[in-house]
């Protein structure tokens, strides 16, 4: 059965067919289908198409699809080219020729447009809630770091000290971006555009307000061109999983070289590791490599679906049977990596000791001209002879804090107080300011995470 071909004399060629058919991947909403056509069905009830009696067979025809669906027993044949064609074909087997009646005003364009919203309303709570686990899991280490140093890095070079807890920090809050721009997206997913038809409306009377609110629309589309051949909040969810994979691959990134053994700032769990076939000593944190690599892939949907919807005209197009597929393998690629990469953060052992041992005296040199502009010399000057201080040290071999006082009084207005510059505890704490490194910042944002 097929929901078109009246005007044709002869079956579409079998290669055609193959290459038509989208079954394989929109079965995914046959949920959503069968509760559209539940709320259509209602809808041109109240517009006088059905009888009481037809809208009653077809709501109860409907309502056995559904359960087929849910507990995995439906039955598609060859002959089904798409999750509506199967769910018709269904229903007129189960009520007869009064499942012809469900499809009057209704378009497969406008049946996909909603069933695609309606799974994508449904999947972004899904997927808020893997990256809140995720969320979750960098506060926890977070607040077990306690007063932990580590080096912080600019250019991947050694800069200032900072607090481990303020490193797990960072990635919280990009992924809270990422969430804010998720269900930010939801008031633009809940646009209904049934009842837009193939392109130019519905010629019956469908109260669209009401066929939106049983469906859980907040809103209804305002213009039937425009309504089928939307697909902006496919591009905006893809871009959401895109930027996400960006943050977490630079989770990842920072991951897989602090458990080197040139770094040993982490060592991952053995449950979350993985070796070598060769070399016996190896162990490898593949499930930050491969997050890093899906994030590649990510953009790649985005990109695939930007390009397919760049150059269509007007209205629905057979090119917008490309959108689904890469949405639904953004969505289980990061569904499939948020609770690994949980539960591998919880699981990782940290080395305090080493990340402290990486930290010396000249990564306090801003402190340093930070002294000096207390003492009332101007920035520039203080930086130029902080630098003059790393100089000598250098040329000398010692460390900074070993330097004589004489040595830096022939550099500069220093006095003998200047070697409390030289402890990193002191340096955080001065970064006192909301969003800084200092030990009460971070208990700040903790509580403000927390919503206390």
């Amino acid at each position: 059965m097929t929901l078109w071909g009246g005007r044709f004399s002869q079956k579409l060629d079998g290669l055609a067919w193959a290459l038509n058919t989208s079954l394989s991947v929109d079965q995914r909403m046959a949920l959503q289908d069968v509760d559209g056509s539940i709320a259509w069905a209602t809808a041109i009830h109240k517009a006088g198409i059905l009888t009481d009696e037809e809208h009653a067979s077809i709501s109860l025809g409907l309502d056995s699809v559904k359960k087929e669906f849910a507990s995995g027993q439906f039955a598609f044949v060859p002959s089904d080219e798409d999750i509506h064609t199967a769910v018709e074909r269904r229903l007129n087997e189960l009520i007869g020729a009064t499942a012809g009646k469900l499809h009057t005003g209704r378009s497969r364009n406008d049946q996909v447009a909603t069933d695609f919203r309606l799974w994508m309303l449904q999947a972004i709570p899904e997927l808020t809630s893997a990256f809140n686990n995720l969320q979750f899991a960098l506060v926890e280490q977070a607040e077990q770091a306690g007063e932990t140093l580590m080096p912080g890095y600019t250019h991947l070079q050694r800069a200032q000290p900072i607090l481990l807890a303020h490193w797990w920090l960072s990635h919280y809050w990009a992924l809270k971006r990422d969430v804010d721009r998720l269900n930010d997206l939801t008031k633009r997913v809940s646009v209904l555009p049934l009842g837009s038809g193939a392109l130019a409306g519905t010629p019956f009377t469908i109260d669209r307000d009401a066929l939106a609110k049983s469906l859980g629309f907040a809103e209804v589309s305002q213009n039937s061109l425009d309504a089928v051949s939307d697909r902006d909040f496919a591009a905006e969810y893809l871009f959401v999983c895109s930027m996400s994979a960006v943050h977490l691959s630079k989770l990842a990134e920072q991951v897989v070289l602090y458990t080197t053994a040139e770094f040993g700032f982490f060592e991952l769990s053995d449950a979350f590791s993985t070796g070598s076939s060769l070399m016996p000593q190896k162990k490898n944190p593949d499930v930050f490599e491969l997050t890093r690599g899906k994030a590649g892939t990510l953009i790649g949907l985005l990109m695939g679906l930007m390009a397919t919807v760049k150059g269509l005209p007007s209205t629905y197009d057979k090119d917008l049977q490309e959108d689904k597929a890469p949405v639904f393998q953004a969505t289980d690629t990061l569904l499939s990596i948020l609770p690994v990469k949980a539960a591998a953060l919880r699981t990782m052992t940290i080395n305090p000791e080493r990340m402290r041992s990486a930290i010396d005296s000249t990564m306090m040199t801003t402190d340093l001209a930070d002294y000096l502009v207390a003492k009332g010399v101007p920035f520039r000057e203080a930086h130029s002879l902080a630098g003059k201080v790393v100089r000598a040290a250098g040329e000398r071999k010692v460390r900074m804090e070993e330097m004589p006082l004489e040595m830096y009084q022939a550099i500069g207005p220093f006095e003998a107080d200047v070697y409390q510059v030289f402890d990193p505890f002191e340096s955080i704490n001065k970064r006192n300011t909301v969003g800084g490194t200092s030990l009460q910042s971070v208990r700040n944002q903790i509580k403000k995470i927390k919503g206390e």
